[in-house]
């Protein structure tokens, strides 16, 4: 059982170590600063070749990780001299219309969920990049556009399929081993390896919405009038204020291709009569300079903005809860983000109200159901030799932004460096979470995550 031949002939997935045909590949993730070399990767088809991994990872006292979409900042999807676990060969959707729930691999993206459900006409709140794995984005929470309709993508989540630390299959529900459930929907990846998650899915097809850009002077009027306006809104309207460079896209002017810009994304999802009428309230704010705003295909916003996030881009991410944004903070924001540093960065500020409030604070692990808004502050360029400059820019913004802000953050925006809040991340629920480690991952072998130390 100790050795990679072993390991072979217990799995029907492919392995690879180094030197063979597909290694270099298998071992990338998306964040292009982790470079690492792991001894074995197994890109598992099943259930069983996930219990084989985390033997082999055990008994050879290995470090372990383990990847769905590769889209970890952190890079917590692989590892130098250990075992990775790619579930990226685990992509199946099966969509169930008379029930409206779905089942999917734990190896699946958002691209592959939303397309499979917008056939039936149906949707869950799911990220804002479609490429983003299904399973780390809903461990971690799930924040998306459709949040304050339908709450986060853990709120959706009706059971999952999970292979623990000793190897055992369950499976976590309300109904069975609730205390995992429970500590699964935002705890991260810190009690087992989810191979299949089932999502209750709602009536969502089309969508309006899309990107404005106003001036970065009329920037205090955009965010301060999102703010007010956002709380009252109906849960159908969902999106987010921001700050992004002009990429060179057809809709907005040349000439301003590569300026600073206040971004508001609208996504209103609700009766689509209602959507230009409902967007409009966004071009009150001030001036549009430009827009691409209009009726779409639920997933076609979803996946809007990958092609700005491709494989390979430098990366380093911070994130904060914000209960109330007031002016001081929109201040803020405004004397770091006329510096964005490339095209890729971007400033988010999410609403999470609505749907996400009528959770408690302890029903599930995500923790901070008073919260607002969650920003994240995502620093991304192509170039390693600019990566002291840029992580400078994205410390020094969270620096100056962290006393508007509640103590912890939403740990799927986090760095490697933030292990120091994870209590705060989770607040009343971290003794909770701690009693769960110790019951299924005693020996913390699942702890290349934002961990919960047992």
């Amino acid at each position: 059982m100790g050795t990679i031949d072993n390991l072979r002939e217990r799995t029907r997935g492919q392995i690879f170590t180094e030197g063979d045909e597909g290694y270099d590949e298998g071992r990338r993730v998306r964040n292009g600063m982790h470079d690492k070399r792991p001894r074995v990767i197994v890109r598992c088809e099943n259930a069983g070749d996930v219990m084989a991994a985390i033997d082999f990872a055990r008994t050879n006292e290995l470090d372990l990780a383990i990847r769905g979409g590769g889209h970890s900042v952190p890079g917590f999807g692989t590892v130098d001299d250990g075992v990775v676990i790619d579930l990226s060969a685990m992509r199946g959707v099966r969509v169930d219309p008379a029930t409206q729930t779905a089942r999917a691999g734990g190896g699946a993206t958002w691209g592959d969920l939303n397309d499979a459900a917008h056939a039936f006409g149906l949707a869950v709140t799911g990220g804002v990049v479609s490429t983003t794995g299904i399973g780390g984005l809903t461990l971690g929470g799930g924040i998306g556009y459709l949040a304050r309709g339908l709450g986060l993508s853990c709120d959706n989540l009706i059971s999952a399929d999970v292979v623990t630390a000793d190897g055992q299959f369950v499976v976590a529900s309300e109904k069975d081993h609730e205390d995992l459930f429970w500590a699964l929907r935002g705890g991260g990846g810190n009690f087992g390896v989810v191979t299949a998650l089932e999502y209750r899915l709602a009536p969502v097809s089309t969508v309006y919405g899309g990107p404005m850009f106003f001036e970065m002077s009329d920037a205090t009027a955009v965010v301060a009038g999102f703010r007010d306006m956002i709380g009252d809104a109906p849960e159908q309207l969902g999106g987010f204020p921001g700050f992004q460079i002009a990429p060179p896209l057809p809709f907005i002017p040349e000439d301003r291709h590569g300026d600073h810009f206040a971004l508001i994304v609208g996504c209103w999802a609700g009766d689509p009569d209602r959507g230009e009428e409902e967007i409009s309230r966004f071009r009150e704010f001030a001036p549009v300079v430009a827009e691409h705003v209009g009726p779409m295909p639920y997933p076609a916003l979803n996946s809007a903005f990958d092609a700005l996030y491709p494989t390979g881009l430098q990366h380093y991410w911070k994130a904060s809860f914000v209960r109330e944004l007031t002016d001081e903070a929109i201040q803020t924001h405004l004397r770091h983000a006329p510096s964005l540093p490339s095209v890729h960065s971007t400033v988010h500020i999410y609403p999470i109200d609505g749907a996400v409030h009528r959770v408690t604070p302890d029903g599930t692990a995500f923790a901070y159901r008073d919260a607002n808004f969650a920003t994240v502050i995502a620093g991304m360029w192509p170039d390693a030799a600019d990566n002291e400059a840029n992580i400078d820019w994205v410390r020094s913004y969270y620096d100056d932004i962290a006393p508007h802000s509640e103590p912890g953050g939403y740990i799927n925006f986090m760095a490697d460096d933030d292990q120091g809040r994870i209590r705060d991340n989770y607040r009343q629920n971290y003794d909770r979470l701690v009693e769960v480690k110790r019951k299924y991952d005693p020996g913390n072998l699942f702890h290349l995550n934002q961990n919960i130390v047992p």
